[in-house]
């Protein structure tokens, strides 16, 4: 066989060579264009969505419900109902929502960890706490579910100061802070301790504060029967009427002052129960909180 046959000639190796690396430089061109393109549209798309979500202010939430009491007599179903309910209601309102169930010491600690971790300056923050509250030394105590509570002092080592909660959110900024507590039971440990409590105390709201509890202080709510506490189903009433969105209705219609909320809440339960239970709201509200669909939330 003659070898020469099968020579390939440099020239068109050359050739090919040389094609193949324009196609190969059009192909990384277009490519880059393309990069170019795409980096210049979401330039646009986050300049034009920018402001508004620099403006629109953050709403964060803490949702705490506890029902199983190794101490107490039977657990409590409301709590746990309560804040799966309220949860709902709070994210369709446009709320950043943390719920944990039967927390512990340690849940409730993390818990208000991450809270502070979300607050901005601008931030509305909520608080909810459903369970037991016990009040000692005139200031209220959450008491998480694994509290090992025999005398008084146990409570301030074992629970959770809502007080200091709210100190908190006002160290780091938060512009409003709201809080329910749903905690107005009789105090499962009242026996173990020398000195007689009764309810929560008062408790003393920072600048800019909402909060509603479901007593006045030192008066005892007694659980209903219905799948809600009395303080959350009226709660959510109002909270659902101003999500309900209406067809018939105008836009600032659907959205309430949180303080009018508050108080319309109060009111119903203390006609409903001809004075029997009369929860408290007190308030140092520097401005307009509302829940519900405003015309800006809506574009508007």
């Amino acid at each position: 066989m003659n070898l020469s046959e099968f020579r390939i000639s440099r020239r068109p190796l050359a050739v090919a060579a040389v094609l193949v690396g324009m196609v190969s430089l059009a192909i990384g061109a277009h490519a880059a264009l393309n990069m170019r393109s795409l980096d210049a549209a979401l330039s646009v798309a986050s300049e034009q969505a920018g402001p508004a979500a620099k403006n629109k202010p953050s709403r964060v939430a803490l949702v705490i419900g506890n029902g199983h009491y190794p101490d107490a007599n039977a657990p409590l179903t409301q709590p746990i109902n309560d804040a799966r309910a309220l949860t709902s209601a709070l994210r369709r309102d446009g709320f950043d929502v943390d719920v944990i169930e039967d927390a512990t010491k340690d849940d409730m600690d993390r818990a208000i960890g991450r809270l502070k971790a979300k607050l901005r300056p601008d931030s509305v923050v909520m608080l909810f706490f459903g369970g037991y509250g016990v009040q000692v030394g005139r200031e209220s105590y959450m008491i998480p579910v694994d509290a090992a509570i025999w005398k008084e002092s146990d409570v301030r080592r074992d629970g959770m100061s809502i007080e200091a909660v709210l100190d908190a959110m006002k160290e780091q900024g938060a512009c409003a802070k709201l809080v329910v507590v749903d905690a107005s039971r009789r105090n499962p440990y009242e026996r173990r301790f020398r000195t007689f409590s009764h309810g929560l105390a008062p408790i003393t709201a920072p600048d800019n504060a909402l909060i509603l509890t479901s007593a006045t202080p030192g008066q005892v709510a007694d659980d209903s029967n219905g799948q809600h506490s009395v303080l959350m189903s009226e709660l959510l009433a109002n909270l659902n009427s101003l999500n309900a969105g209406e067809s018939n209705k105008a836009l600032a219609d659907r959205a309430a002052a949180a303080e009018a909320v508050f108080n319309k809440t109060r009111i119903a339960i203390s006609r409903a129960s001809d004075g029997a239970q009369v929860p408290s709201v007190s308030s140092s509200l520097l401005e307009d909180v509302r829940f519900g669909v405003t015309a800006a939330d809506a574009g508007g």
